[in-house]
């Protein structure tokens, strides 16, 4: 679980309610008419926007920013070095049945074992990776349409709420329910816009370019591993996926 995801929303989530809490008279904060306008008007501006299908798969990319496992590049060079060293000396089969951390790995490694040509792996790998990126792209896309239309159902909704307090201005009981709806609706978009939706969106966007990088590194060392690549050069190479201060190696056995 990525517990910076869940700190972060719960931590903006109690500094407001925490001020809330500590005036005079909190219960005001709380309108119905206000959060229908706010929450409902999102929810069918979103749906507008994208098919139902796209909200469904969007929400499980949205979980990612809560239960996402990173793995480092490290490792995966240090796992990808050491399944060419057993590649190089025993062969490619001896790969059959070891255990791969991460799964695009272990696809890549299943394919050289089932014996299809390097071209045919590459070309189904780099076709996993883009399928992959769309379904995080429509997922950010669907976060930020969210961020996007919140605070500006909670213009709507401040409007509607001085129409009706300027429609009424000869009744001074109906003025006040009339101000709360047109201040608390704008509270509620800016709240679940940047307090939810944005931050959700840029997490993902920094999920999606580690997921990218990764598969890459992975890409790479699979056609290396296929292609019986020395282990000294495949580390070496896949180097340049780190930053500089970060490519420091243990010595790799590399066979003649």
């Amino acid at each position: 679980m990525d517990l910076a995801t869940l700190l972060g929303i719960l931590g903006g989530l109690t500094v407001i309610v925490g001020a809330i809490v500590m005036g005079e008279s909190a219960p005001i904060f709380i309108n119905a008419p206000g959060f229908l306008i706010v929450a409902g008007g999102t929810v069918a501006v979103v749906l507008t926007r994208v098919s139902m299908k796209h909200v469904v798969s969007s929400m499980k990319v949205g979980m990612q920013a809560f239960m996402h496992k990173n793995h480092l590049p490290q490792e995966l060079i240090a796992q990808a070095v050491e399944l060419a060293n057993v590649a190089r000396k025993e062969g490619i089969l001896a790969l059959e049945g070891r255990e791969i951390a991460h799964p695009f790995l272990k696809q890549g490694i299943d394919l050289c074992i089932d014996g299809h040509p390097p071209e045919t792996v590459t070309e189904m790998l780099e076709r996993e990776i883009d399928m992959h990126l769309e379904r995080q792209d429509v997922g950010i896309k669907m976060f930020m349409a969210i961020g996007e239309a919140a605070p500006a159902m909670g213009m709507i909704g401040t409007l509607i709420g001085l129409v009706q307090m300027l429609s009424n201005m000869d009744d001074p009981k109906k003025i006040g329910p009339a101000m709360a709806v047109a201040l608390l609706t704008t509270l509620y978009g800016a709240v679940i816009a940047n307090c939810f939706a944005i931050p959700i969106a840029e997490k993902l966007k920094l999920i999606l370019n580690e997921d990218r990088l990764n598969k890459m590194l992975i890409l790479e060392s699979v056609t290396a591993i296929q292609e019986g690549t020395n282990p000294r050069v495949l580390q070496q190479s896949l180097g340049a996926f780190l930053p500089e201060n970060h490519r420091t190696f243990e010595p790799t056995e590399a066979p003649a």
